[in-house]
């Protein structure tokens, strides 16, 4: 799979045609860097250690099996599933890691703010995640979402679980959103119920580290 197709068609998507290449203005008051672009999908598609019981072997982004009618709880988990918010974006890239457990799926997005647009989003995201109860979309998919402490990830970090039914089967979603100097981290961890919460933290320290260790890639 090439990421950097993926990772140009999720900005061209997000930001606009003035993104051709991966370059350009993003729209939103900052412009877009191609070697921080190359860095994030560095990052994701070559020597990433992962947590045992997953494939580090990446495929396409994670996308959201339902849709959700609450608009907080649709605009969260549309960042988990790497459209992360596009004000002030400088990079991003997203990919997939199939997990070792029954329908079990991690979903990583990686994306690079000016200023303080991480900790701005961070913050919104965390909003979205207190104001986010429950999803009900009928077909038998009812979740219900409970916020959970996060420490020692990255600079800051929120998170929530999702547990019910979707589609009439158990069904369990792990969210996690983590702040690292400019850069957003966004992981979701689904399966069929349970989803390990400490996997899902180790996935994301995992991530970050290999970020560190990758900052002087280009």
């Amino acid at each position: 799979m090439k990421l950097r197709i993926i990772a140009c068609a999720l900005l061209t998507t997000g930001l606009g045609a003035g993104l051709a290449g991966c370059g350009g203005d993003s729209g939103t008051g900052a412009r877009i860097d191609t070697r921080t672009q190359a860095r994030l999908q560095e990052i994701l598609s070559r020597n990433l250690r992962l947590p045992d019981g997953f494939t580090a072997r990446p495929q396409e982004p994670w996308r959201v099996p339902f849709t959700a009618r609450d608009k907080r709880c649709k605009a969260l988990l549309a960042v988990a599933g790497g459209k992360v918010p596009k004000e002030a974006l400088t990079a991003q890239a997203a990919v997939s890691y199939p997990g070792h457990g029954v329908g079990e799926t991690a979903g990583v997005a990686l994306a690079t703010y000016a200023g303080a647009g991480a900790e701005t989003h961070l913050d919104d995201l965390g909003a979205d995640l207190a104001a986010c109860q429950k999803v009900a979309v009928g077909g038998g998919t009812r979740l219900k979402l409970r916020t959970t402490p996060v420490k020692e990830v990255g600079d800051e970090a929120v998170g929530g679980r999702l547990r019910g039914r979707l589609n009439g089967f158990p069904y369990a979603l792990n969210v996690l959103f983590v702040r690292d100097g400019d850069t957003l981290l966004s992981l979701v961890h689904t399966g069929v119920s349970p989803v390990d919460l400490k996997r899902t933290e180790q996935l994301a320290r995992s991530v970050l580290s290999r970020a560190q260790e990758g900052q002087g890639l280009t």
